[in-house]
């Protein structure tokens, strides 16, 4: 007796397609899972054994062998579980339905419950992808699946409500399309609460417009972590596509809300200090996303930036650059998305104080260099704006005037991706920050003028390539915000203006 069902594995954020068939024969009883398993899938057979007796369902006293193909790729996970059960049941004719159209995921409780899984959605999506036609899930996960179009949902809550729903005494309605609320898009901090810092603002105005890193120095209490957790409400909504992207990695993670199965708005992730390597990249014997991941399409806001682990720092790099992170163990490499903007807030010294005007820096020399030696050159340079946030006036604190709101910010920036959005239609660049060095000159035309005061300060300032491309994609974007085509003297001063904190603090320590 032989019998075929789909199923679907995931293997970091890839999913791939499972053909699982069963073969029973005669001969010594026994129960056999072929095909490159893990343990966790070996011992599905136990959990499957038990499930089945829970229903009354009688398994053939035979030899049972199943394989999981292709036989190359390694199966982990408990997904399987219900797939290899369906296939048995196939295969002794208990299920007589085609199930050809079909595939099942699944975690098998001991008494026949059909549990949650991670990784739903992906698994949906490649189902569609390949033509499925139906697909039964978890019932806590149908409501995630439901994001997914071409295909029909049914959400599963134990074995004997499925094989009633097959066998048409019990008829189960496919689950409906999840659609957002228009609320789902609102984010509940607002600008409108801080008050003073105009410099600053305006830097997250410009960093949010082109998708550009900024790093905010300043002295404790100044405001830095209230402007950063702001910075996702300046943010442009998020597209469907980006919001799947955003969700799968959520999926995978194990980490989406019941009650919103589709993330809307853009992540904000802040990881303590003393996250390691493996939390802020990901890792783990089958590699799970990091928080550089699960802030993907958002925010990575890194505060008191010079606390981390400097090697953990220094993993940010390669990310910021691809947009990618790759993790490789033994058994085999696994790649997330990374496409995020980095936020970063620090003190210029232990104290809090070393360049203020109005208070006394009580650091030593050596204490200040070590501190700021933090922070290597090649992360520093990938910084587009250093914003220097200066403490807040007594004035701005207790002023009456409204301060402008992000809903009035976000539409400014809305505006300038807007025209970055149809100068690189057709190309993998979403914004400025992204502009690749083989048109960085075509999209970046300045005026004579402009070129000029670019060369001295380039000279003068011993800029390196990097610095001078990032200096060339801020400018473009103040003049995006502008509304004008070519980078004018005013926008590139404007951009050197933000990279000028290295020189103060890394360049310029106490003698």
């Amino acid at each position: 007796m032989y019998s075929k069902i789909n199923a679907i594995g995931l293997y970091g954020l890839n999913a791939f397609g499972i053909e699982v068939e069963a073969d029973i024969s005669r001969g010594l009883p026994s129960f056999d899972i072929v095909g490159f398993p893990d343990n966790v899938v070996r011992e599905s057979r136990e959990r499957i054994k038990a499930a089945a007796k829970a229903c009354e369902i009688n398994l053939p006293v035979a030899k049972i062998t199943i394989n999981l193909a292709p036989a190359d790729t390694k199966k982990s996970g408990t997904s399987n579980d219900l797939p290899i059960l369906m296939s048995i049941l196939c295969a002794i004719g208990l299920v007589k339905n085609d199930l050809s159209d079909c595939a099942f995921v699944g975690e098998l409780a001991l008494n026949g419950d059909v549990r949650p899984i991670n990784g739903v959605l992906p698994m949906v999506l490649l189902a569609a992808k390949y033509g499925i036609k139906k697909i039964f899930v978890p019932f806590d996960n149908a409501y995630e699946a439901s994001v997914a179009d071409n295909i029909e949902i049914y959400g599963i809550k134990n074995l004997s409500q499925l094989l009633a729903h097959l066998n048409g005494s019990n008829i189960l309605e496919p689950a409906q399309k999840y659609t957002a609320k228009s609320d789902a898009y609102e984010y509940p901090l607002d600008f409108k609460d801080v008050k003073g810092q105009a410099n600053a603002k305006k830097a997250l105005e410009i960093a949010a417009a082109g998708g550009h890193n900024a790093l905010l120095i300043g002295a404790p209490g100044s405001g830095k972590s209230m402007l950063a957790k702001r910075m996702p409400s300046i943010l442009p909504k998020m597209t469907f596509e980006e919001s799947i992207e955003t969700t799968m990695v959520y999926s995978i993670s194990g980490m989406l809300d019941n009650d919103t199965p589709l993330i809307t708005r853009r992540p904000f992730r802040a990881p303590h200090h003393t996250v390691s390597s493996a939390g802020l990249a990901g890792g783990g014997s089958i590699p799970h996303p990091g928080e550089i991941s699960l802030a993907h399409n958002g925010l990575l806001f890194l505060d008191e930036l010079a606390e981390f682990d400097r090697r953990t720092l220094e993993i940010l790099r390669q990310p910021l650059e691809d947009g990618i992170v790759t993790i490789s163990r033994s058994s085999g490499t696994v790649s997330y998305p990374s496409n995020i903007m980095l936020i970063a807030a620090m003190n210029p010294c232990p104290c809090g104080y070393f360049g203020n005007l109005k208070r006394r820096c009580t650091c030593t020399e050596r204490s200040v260099k070590n501190y700021l030696a933090k922070i290597s050159g090649p992360l520093l340079d990938r910084f587009d704006l250093h914003v220097d946030v200066a403490p807040v006036e007594y004035e701005n604190l207790t002023s009456k005037n409204n301060e402008e709101s992000s809903d009035s910010i976000r539409r400014r920036v809305e505006k300038a991706r807007e025209i970055q959005y149809r100068r690189y239609k057709g190309t993998s660049i979403v914004s400025n920050s992204n502009i690749t060095s083989d048109i960085i000159s075509e999209v970046c035309t300045m005026s004579d003028d402009a070129e000029k005061f670019l060369k001295a300060i380039f000279e003068k300032l011993c800029l390196s390539a990097r610095a001078y491309d990032r200096i060339l994609k801020v400018s473009r974007t103040i003049a995006d915000l502008n509304g004008i085509e070519t980078i004018e003297k005013a926008h590139l001063a404007q951009a050197v203006s933000y990279r000028s904190l290295d020189k103060k603090y890394w360049g310029n320590q106490k003698d």
